[in-house]
């Protein structure tokens, strides 16, 4: 018979639906293994490649386990509320509510036909009022303890989806979905209180097996930091600016001040600012970027001086220029930053740009002495290395970049003192700045870089280049040089310099004895902000609030739930703030639940984020009716065992479920606190080298693949991509090739393939071969196949099965029924449809996908043979496998017969020196 994909895997789909082949009994399962990966929101034609790589990889992982004898659990459901839906059916011109049930019942199709053990009875959809009456009681019971509140903010605003973005929703400035500039916008908004949680979601991530990339972005994006609050006077004012900052060690090095644009200060300030129309023409061109476009690390900086107005250091009692520039933002720490340019790059590169005064305060420690040796040419290399000096570059001037040993500095200053040109300097760098000037009359002047001498070291410099010198800040100019860069401008712990009586100590102590000297107070504060949770939309659950004059802000009664989205005709976003749902008279105008006054019903609904940030807890309960989650099928099942997912959604998804999970272990609804006990990220999937677009016609439709090739060849053609965690490189060429691997595991495996022997040749002798024998071969791919699935390396698992697969091909007569069986058994989490019907064929009147996974006997692992070095007086000519425990005399007769080694062997060797399983000498 021939291989069929089209006839087999539908013929298994329906038979397996029919039995429930992947139903596992919730309430009674003894090995419970929850396996999850992230639903699908129909948002488009169907699923895309992408989907079926994720859902394959994790369904892989699902299978496996169920075959090593858990009862596994893999449900599926549709993510189908939200932007990305709704703008779907705007765009074909259709209504979300109808173009749902369409899409549904499309995803569900190819679902199905990617050959998924999913647990049918228990998917869910995110728009089905059954699910978002729980969402809304989530809602309801934020607000009730505490946790969701309404305020007036500057938000990112989408002005192509016409609605809100949360912080996580923006990407480099423009809006995750649509990649539309992100502008600010003022609004009363919806917010859940993550913030509470900050620190408990950042201690976490030591304690859960997640992928390390996932748990660096959400460790980045909560950005806990350390350090003290600092109070700075404003000149002449009874106002005063209060900075956060990590290194209040480096406080004498602040030269300036920096206010985002939005910091309240500035208006307050605009009668003392001489340049307000500039200021406040700034102010309005900030306005219109995104904080991470303002924060971009490639950004060059932009600013603007408040002139007539000076911040006094409170260390230094100097005053200080303030600036406002878009790189300092208002909603994280103060909104205003102390400026040290010889410690922070960004300070650094602002403070070039414009011309400002940098001051090193922090030493490094176990620094070089370095100098830039100029005007010296009577010194000679030779008269250098005598004093230890490292020569590191030479210029094309025959100018030279030095290392100077510490012990040696005052032999070095004396030969440059006497060597040196006149009109000429020599400065070294290293615990302190040193500068030599030897004027034309051959005079000498020594003076170290302080507060002091600056000016003096600087006019001596201008004096001695002469014109074109516009330079001022010696810190700075020396900086600029990049011999000397990294001595000055750099963010390391060290000693303290330029810092009146902390000078010496190291930074570790003085941070907190200078904040102390100056009034400040310890700090920890987070960069992670409130989840705004409002969208101004209409495909989404209704936000349960009622607002009365009488009783303010009420939750809907959890007997009302859920609100129901009505259907309105024009659900195209409005723009102007609200949504749709403001204009239906019969939705928003309602009874206070409270004083049964009239109230007014909150027409936005909520973030899609909230629906899928609890929806692994409720496929277990899906027909719980009463309750969000069964609390003893929850403790039974949760947390989720594993969960597979793309790593896009580190700090939203993610982020969001853990946040919800550790706030229901509050309520004492849960007893863990983590919703995932591994979560592992996949790669991306690309086509012909380029990532998939409609506009470069490259956009792989996994229906049109499974048509020509089958599910089994294109699930097996994904993973074998390259690794899971990376993605791979989708090419036509190589589904080809791996409809040809199938073809010939059929026909190996046919039940009309004739084969003699029942039990394995391999199971009671050892076969010699190149590879160790097919025996060898079996327990070594179980072993290699087992491992490689466990750590989702399903590339290599599938290369170790072609290996099996060549070798059984060489040797037909020695695979035995059990031999096919276990081929089969390692194939069938990645080739589900196939290997049943093989399976059948051998007899087996069970699943192949409930028949216990393959074991492997580690002694079988050793190699049936070795390779022995044969050698001519004493040099390598050849090199033999052959079978363990050879005798002399057979390996001998062997070797003589290899031509490589007959060449050299002139009539009867004076001897032969045989070492058994390495080596043969052959001593002419």
């Amino acid at each position: 018979m021939r291989y069929n994909p089209k006839a087999i895997e539908a013929k298994w789909q329906k038979r397996w639906a029919k039995d429930k082949t992947y139903e596992p009994d919730l309430k009674k399962a003894k090995k419970p293994f929850y396996n999850l990966m992230m639903f699908p929101y129909p948002s488009a034609e169907g699923l895309h490649v992408g989907n079926v790589y994720a859902f394959t990889g994790s369904d892989i992982h699902g299978r496996f386990q169920r075959m090593r004898g858990l009862d596994v659990f893999e449900p599926i459901g549709l993510d189908g509320f939200g932007i990305h839906s709704e703008n779907y059916a705007l765009k074909i011109g259709k209504h979300p509510a109808k173009q749902s049930k369409v899409s549904e019942k499309n995803f569900y199709r190819q679902l199905s036909d990617i050959g998924n053990g999913f647990a049918w009875d228990e998917h869910l959809e995110t728009y089905d009022p059954e699910y978002y009456k729980w969402t809304q009681w989530i809602f309801a019971e934020m607000f009730k303890h505490g946790l969701a509140y309404r305020k007036k903010a500057k938000v990112n605003w989408c002005p192509s989806c016409k609605t809100v973005l949360a912080d996580e929703q923006v990407i480099q400035g423009k809006c995750e979905r649509c990649a539309s500039e992100v502008i600010k916008k003022d609004l009363e908004q919806w917010f859940f209180r993550i913030t509470n949680y900050a620190e408990r979601l950042l201690a976490n991530l030591g304690k859960i097996d997640w992928s390390p990339r996932v748990k660096i972005a959400q460790e980045k994006w909560i950005g806990k930091s350390e350090g003290a609050e600092i109070k700075f006077s404003i000149s002449n004012s009874q106002f005063s600016i209060k900075v956060f900052t990590t290194r209040p060690d480096t406080l004498f090095g602040a030269t300036y001040m920096v206010l985002a644009p939005e910091h309240e200060l500035v208006k307050s300030l605009k009668l003392k600012v001489k340049n307000w129309g500039e200021v406040e023409a700034y102010i309005k061109a900030a306005a219109r970027k995104s904080e991470i476009e303002r924060t971009a690390e490639t950004k060059e900086k932009t600013g603007v001086e408040l002139q007539g107005v000076k911040a006094i250091n409170p260390a230094t009692k100097k005053e200080i220029p303030i600036w406002v520039a878009d790189y300092v933002l208002a909603g994280y720490g103060t909104g205003a930053i102390m400026a040290v340019p010889a410690h922070d790059e960004r300070d650094f590169a602002f403070a070039q740009k414009f011309n400002l005064s940098v001051w090193r305060v922090i030493q490094k420690k176990d620094a070089p002495i370095k100098s830039y040796l100029m005007g010296a040419r009577d010194i000679s290399d030779k008269e250098l290395a005598t004093l230890g000096v490292l020569i590191i570059k030479k210029t094309s001037d025959g100018d030279r970049k030095i290392i100077v040993p510490k012990t040696r500095l005052s032999e070095y200053e004396k030969l440059v003192s006497k060597k040196m040109t006149p009109g000429f300097w020599n400065e070294y760098i290293g615990k302190e700045a040193v500068f030599i000037f030897k004027h034309k009359d051959g005079s000498l002047e020594r003076l170290t870089l302080t507060p002091e001498t600056e000016k003096r070291i600087d006019k001596l410099a201008a004096d001695f280049v002469g014109e074109g010198w516009n330079k001022s800040s010696v810190w700075k100019w020396l900086a600029e040089n990049d011999w000397y860069t990294d001595l000055i401008i750099h963010t390391d712990l060290g000693f303290l310099e330029n810092s009146g009586q902390f000078d010496d100590l190291e930074s570790e102590k003085a941070k907190w004895e200078i904040t102390k000297f100056v009034g400040g107070q310890r700090k920890t504060q987070y960069r992670l902000r409130d989840w705004l949770i409002s969208r101004q939309r209409y495909w989404g659950p209704p936000i349960p609030m009622i607002f009365c004059e009488n009783c303010n802000w009420q939750p809907v009664p959890e007997k009302d739930l859920p609100v129901e989205l009505p259907f309105v005709k024009n659900f195209r976003p409005t723009g102007t703030g609200q949504s749709p749902l403001a204009s239906v008279k019969s939705f928003y105008e309602t009874q206070c639940p409270k004083c049964k006054g009239k109230a007014r019903r909150e027409t936005d609904v909520s973030d899609t984020f909230l629906d899928s940030a609890w929806y692994f807890l409720r496929y277990p309960s899906v027909s719980d009716k009463k309750h969000p989650w069964d609390q003893e099928i929850t403790r039974q099942w949760l947390p989720v065992d594993m969960y597979i997912g793309g790593a896009e959604h580190s700090v939203l998804h993610l982020l969001y479920s853990r946040f919800l999970t550790m706030v229901f272990h509050d309520w004492e609804l849960l007893d863990f606190e983590e919703p995932y006990k591994k979560f592992r990220a996949h790669g991306l999937i690309i086509k012909d080298g380029a990532k998939m677009s409609k506009s470069k016609g490259n956009i792989v439709n996994p229906d049109d693949y499974i048509r020509a090739y089958g599910a089994d060849a294109l699930r097996l053609y994904l993973m074998f991509t390259g690794p899971f965690q990376d993605g791979g490189d989708f090419r036509d060429a190589g589904i080809a090739g791996m409809t040809r691997f199938l073809q010939r595991v059929w026909r190996l495996f046919d039940t009309k393939s004739k084969i003699k022997n029942q039990k394995s040749k391999l199971q009671s002798k050892i076969q010699i071969d190149i590879n160790g024998g097919p025996d060898h071969a079996i327990h070594r791919t179980i072993k290699k196949v087992t491992e490689d699935i466990e750590g989702l390396r399903y590339n290599t698992a599938i290369s170790a099965l072609m290996i099996l697969l060549n070798e059984f091909e060489a040797k037909p007569a020695e695979v035995s029924r059990e031999d096919q069986k276990t081929f089969i058994q390692l194939l069938a989490p990645f080739a589900p449809h196939i290997t049943e019907e093989l399976w059948t064929r051998l007899k087996q009147k069970y699943s192949i996908h409930r028949s216990p996974w393959p074991s492997y006997d580690p002694k079988k692992l050793e190699s049936a043979d070795v390779e022995i070095v044969v050698q001519v007086n004493g040099r390598v000519r050849g090199r033999l496998r052959v079978p363990k425990g050879i005798k002399e005399a057979e390996a001998v007769a062997l070797a003589r017969k290899d031509q490589g080694v007959a060449k050299y062997l002139a009539g009867a060797p004076k001897k032969i020196i045989f070492i058994p399983g390495r080596l043969i000498n052959f001593v002419i």
